[in-house]
């Protein structure tokens, strides 16, 4: 295959590595869940979900349908959890590719199971409590003052209603961290304590649940009282860390993926040479300009316009000029060396020198998910293992 001119590498014995650290300091009773929403996170849907089975993973998350769709229709058989809406049209989908979906209303969940009515099987479901996080889930009554504008009498009784539908059937309970990479895990430990107490208020109204989950990969990390029955392992599983504040020293993880591409274009120009759209940037001296192939529609965000540096020979070269929506231009002035079609680094490491993921994402005051989910699917995945 003829190599291309910009591509993502993606180490899946690094998806292994990560996938046995987390279950190394996973509790022994806990399954682990791999979170491969999104394109597993940029790495490749089928790639990364078949090496974390391979390495340990019990069960598969997905935010969409049509994502857990994808991987039935690859041969997976395990256990795959849909954390957000499906509309009720789907609920055929659903049975047949036998996917759990989350219900987090009484509203949703019934007309789900109205839906399902016709294809005389359950839809398997995980019911989702906010404890605080503000995003899905049914709320309990400690964060209401009053009841009396709720369509129900309270949020057990919500349960209670939607346990009663007849064409889904709940095995499951969980809840999702707003802060669990935060070095303060105050709000977190009140997050599961409102869990664990809701949990009881269900269990005393005859309600109990199979699977019990709330860790994300911070509090895998960090707390293992959260544990329960399952972990869900998204970040961490490929490589990368929450936040700068969880105990590194407990896991060792490996950055599985190095964005590359090559130089298509090389110029020397004197200096005061405008560069880019909106000539932003001028050169200060003579220099060469290298043209990398590599722009906002790939993933690579325009807010790094004359912004941090990608790695050529082995050195750091600036970004110079707006980031243009198929290209970048580096200043390689210094870099006498360097030649057409040389391999550029965008993240990973070339010789002795690196960019991480996390330098990228702060210098534009965002975080590593972003930088690493966002690479296009135009950009081609190439597979070490």
């Amino acid at each position: 295959m003829q190599h291309p001119i910009i591509w993502a590498e993606v180490d899946l014995e690094d998806i292994a590595h990560n996938v046995r650290e987390l279950r190394r300091i996973t509790s022994p009773d806990s399954r682990l869940m791999a979170v491969v929403k999104a394109n597993a996170y940029g790495h490749g849907l089928i790639e990364v979900a078949g090496k974390a089975l391979e390495s340990g993973a019990q069960a598969l998350g997905v935010a969409r349908a049509s994502e857990g769709i994808e991987l039935r229709k690859a041969g997976f058989d395990a256990p795959i959890l849909v954390f957000s809406y499906t509309p009720p049209n789907m609920a055929g989908e659903l049975v047949e590719f036998d996917l759990t979906q989350t219900v987090y209303s009484y509203k949703t969940a019934n007309a789900l199971s109205a839906a399902a009515s016709s294809f005389g099987k359950k839809i398997r479901v995980h019911l989702k409590v906010d404890t605080g996080m503000g995003r899905l889930g049914v709320l309990p009554d400690c964060f209401h003052a009053s009841q009396s504008s709720r369509g129900v009498d309270n949020a057990v009784h919500e349960v209670e209603l939607i346990a009663r539908l007849k064409n889904l059937e709940i095995n499951g309970i969980y809840t999702h961290f707003a802060s669990a990479d935060s070095p303060d895990k105050s709000y977190t430990e009140n997050q599961l304590a409102i869990f664990i107490n809701f949990i009881k208020q269900l269990k005393n109204a005859g309600m109990e649940f199979s699977v019990k989950h709330a860790a994300n990969s911070a509090a895998v990390i960090d707390m293992p009282e959260t544990h329960l029955d399952m972990v869900r392992t998204g970040i961490s599983i490929y490589g990368l860390y929450t936040s700068d504040n969880v105990d590194r020293s407990r896991i060792n993880l490996k950055p599985a993926m190095e964005l590359k591409a090559r130089i298509i274009h090389l110029k020397k120009v004197p200096a005061g040479f405008k560069v880019s759209y909106g000539i932003t940037y001028e050169t200060q001296k003579a220099t060469t300009i290298a043209t990398v192939p590599i722009g906002y529609a790939d993933g690579f965000s325009r807010l790094l316009s004359s912004r941090g540096h990608m790695l050529v020979c082995g050195r750091k070269a600036p970004i110079i000029g707006r980031v243009c929506m198929d290209m970048t231009m580096l200043d390689v002035g210094d870099i006498p060396e360097i030649s057409l079609e040389d391999e550029v680094v965008i993240f990973g490491k070339q010789g002795d020198a690196s960019i991480t993921v996390d330098e990228i994402a702060s210098s534009i005051n965002t975080i590593n998910y972003e930088i690493i989910s966002a690479i296009a699917d135009r950009v081609p995945r190439i597979y070490l293992s």
